[in-house]
């Protein structure tokens, strides 16, 4: 992990945010090759769940909604969890993650300086408070959403409305949610403000089963798409106690972190929970009418959710290799940063800049491509592998006469003389 950390800052990928200024705990800036990657990841997401299948559409929802929402969702009543705090060191602790069973009388000391005793728990709501207008009072009270999924349900007939959209169809969101978490950590597996792909997947009741299943093995089969080691993900059936208070079925995707067996992926049977407490409060029809046979009635919802930071860690994880004397960022080649580097093999030969460059500016017509021209050859190409670059150009003294250049593999480090008029089409044919 601290391997991976060290990189992740390094290399430009993930930063300590306002780091200048001492920081802000478990806040973090995506830099220079982590927002490629990043958006590689959604893009990639993207392409997948909405583009290529013809049963569900996409929005972009506001961050901040109507405060009725919350209200309604249960999110004001239920969305908490259970605070002891440590009134000598000031540590503060999830109750149900401590080693104790604080329902039992006793003096239970703090894990983090072993001396306070800790408090008895109180609830604690994890939604950020902020104000609408100028003035700090209750009636101008709103929230920084916790989840992207109320949006899906309160769009719901405005999709219906807008579309040609009929059962089974699912409605696909990516957006940053903020939780206040009492004990984020572990780098960017949890922090305060995080990004989720996210599908409401509606349904008549009757299949509800049916579609889980399905959703359980896309989630495995994108898992595998991104490179993530199945072999470390574990399903884990949650009990009714511990499921929110809509679900009616939920398995977690665990994946072995190195601090642990964590969860890195969800998904849930919503029911109608959402759309027929919506169509109560609101006084909105919020039904779907079956186009056959005029039959009005609240789909329900299979929900998968994945969340783009914890994407991002376990795909750094697991693509993190050192090979003798090397480190290599084994990331698939659709979601490396970078496709390709260009190189010329000296940098004081105005002739072979003037040939990498033209190969740089062509290439980076098709895929994102690095140049470099600094150090020696052999840094150069270990540069590049750290940051998961699959494959390095050279231009040496030989491309000037044969119009051929040395493509070198990030993985097995093969090296294949390529003409230079047919390197686009050899690229993309690897890359593929």
């Amino acid at each position: 992990m601290d391997k991976v950390v060290a990189l992740a800052k390094r290399r430009g990928f993930i930063f300590p945010s306002s780091e200048i200024y001492g920081g802000l705990a478990n806040t973090y800036d995506y830099g220079p090759l982590g927002v490629e990657l990043k958006n590689n990841i959604k893009n990639l997401w993207w392409n997948r769940f909405v583009h290529r299948r013809d049963d569900i559409v996409g929005i972009d929802a506001a961050l901040i909604m109507n405060p009725k929402v919350w209200e309604v969702s249960g999110h004001l009543e239920k969305f908490i969890d259970p605070l002891v705090e440590c009134p000598k060191c000031q540590a503060r602790f999830r109750a149900d993650q401590l080693p104790y069973d604080l329902n039992k009388k006793g003096d239970w000391l703090c894990t983090n300086c072993n001396e306070g005793v800790l408090t008895d728990p109180r609830t604690f709501n994890l939604m950020f408070k902020t104000f609408i207008g100028p003035a700090e009072e209750a009636a101008n009270v709103a929230y920084l959403r916790p989840e992207t999924a109320q949006a899906m349900f309160v769009d719901f007939k405005n999709i219906l409305d807008s579309t040609r959209v009929s059962l089974p169809f699912g409605i696909a969101q990516i957006g940053k949610a903020f939780r206040n978490e009492i004990t984020p950590g572990n780098f960017i597996f949890r922090t305060r403000e995080f990004e989720i792909m996210e599908i409401e997947y509606f349904i008549r009741q009757e299949d509800w089963k049916r579609y889980f299943e399905e959703w359980r093995k896309e989630t495995r089969s994108w898992i595998d798409e991104v490179g993530i080691n199945l072999d470390k993900v574990h399903e884990v059936e949650i009990g009714e106690e511990e499921r929110a208070h809509y679900s009616e079925r939920t398995i977690d995707f665990e994946y072995d972190y190195p601090f642990g067996q964590k969860e890195l992926y969800g998904l849930a049977y919503r029911t109608d929970f959402d759309l027929r407490n919506h169509e109560k409060s609101s006084g909105q029809n919020l039904k779907y009418k079956d186009p056959e046979t005029g039959e009005e009635f609240w789909p329900h919802v299979i929900e998968p959710a994945w969340g783009v930071d914890r994407t991002m860690l376990t795909v750094l994880l697991d693509a993190y290799t050192e090979e003798d004397d090397r480190i290599i960022l084994k990331l698939k080649p659709k979601l490396a940063p970078y496709k390709a580097a260009v190189f010329p093999l000296l940098a004081n030969k105005p002739e072979l800049i003037s040939l990498a460059r033209k190969i740089y500016d062509d290439l980076r017509q098709y895929f994102p491509t690095a140049w470099d021209d600094r150090g020696n050859i052999g840094k150069r190409y270990y540069s590049q592998d750290e940051i998961g670059t699959p494959y390095c150009v050279t231009v040496d003294f030989d491309s000037l006469e044969d119009k051929s250049v040395t493509v070198r593999d990030r993985d097995s480090m093969e090296q294949k003389r390529v003409k230079i008029e047919k390197l686009v089409d050899y690229l993309k044919e690897k890359l593929n």
